[in-house]
């Protein structure tokens, strides 16, 4: 099934499931059907192990499942398999192809994000075309530990002064959504994105529905609808 081509819309980001790396495709299957099913309307298939082809089929199996709610399936570094309309579209990094040419390859249409960490990064993802960028790490990470983060006040400068949406991603986690209410509207996310509070989670839907709470809240948006089976 091709992705079609459509509008991107910002409030698709309010929370964005990235994908950990395990290359289980069954699994990944049965996360995605859960926290879609919790109201999570974009998932960025970060699997970097797994050959293109096989990277090519786990997409032919989450796509329809983003398709029904009109959810975005973005596929992490792969260009390439975005483009022949596995995914909504791509995010890319440092390693992945300038966004310039990235934009080129796919076309007008797929939604192209870009990984950020600083002001230089956020202008780039602007001046080549990428529709957001996700700034990380905002807050010490299990996935990285260690790693220097930048901080919710440091986070929100960029932010306000960054001229696309900006998702953050870093250990996001109800607790830290609650302490942000009182930074300035103009510094506010787009949404978060979040890897080890769901990926890891007893119940992913579970984890996926108290976030979703969380960025509604805070964010002053409508908390997207569960869907049924």
């Amino acid at each position: 099934m091709a992705a079609s081509a459509r509008s991107f819309h910002r409030s698709l980001l309010q929370l964005v499931l990235v994908t950990d790396g395990r290359g289980d495709p069954a699994r990944l299957e049965r996360i995605v059907d859960q926290v879609v099913a919790a109201g999570v309307r974009t998932v960025q298939l970060r699997e970097p192990e797994l050959p293109a082809r096989v990277l090519l089929r786990t997409c032919e199996r989450l796509l329809p499942i983003l398709q029904r709610v009109g959810g975005l399936l973005l596929v992490n570094d792969r260009v390439d398999v975005a483009a022949a309309g596995a995914a909504h579209g791509a995010q890319i990094g440092h390693r992945s192809l300038p966004p310039e040419l990235a934009r080129k390859v796919l076309g007008p249409d797929p939604v192209l994000g870009l990984s950020a960490h600083d002001r230089a990064e956020l202008d780039l993802a602007t001046a080549g075309g990428c529709d957001f960028a996700l700034l990380s790490p905002v807050w010490p990470t299990p996935s990285k530990p260690g790693a220097p983060h930048l901080g919710a006040v440091r986070a929100a400068q960029l932010t306000a002064a960054a001229r696309l949406p900006v998702v953050w991603l870093g250990g996001v986690t109800v607790g830290v959504l609650g302490g942000l209410a009182a930074l300035p509207q103009v510094a506010w996310p787009a949404g978060f994105a979040v890897r080890s509070a769901i990926m890891g989670a007893d119940d992913p839907g579970v984890a996926a529905a108290e976030l979703l709470a969380a960025t509604a809240a805070l964010l002053g948006a409508a908390a997207p609808q569960p869907t049924r089976p």
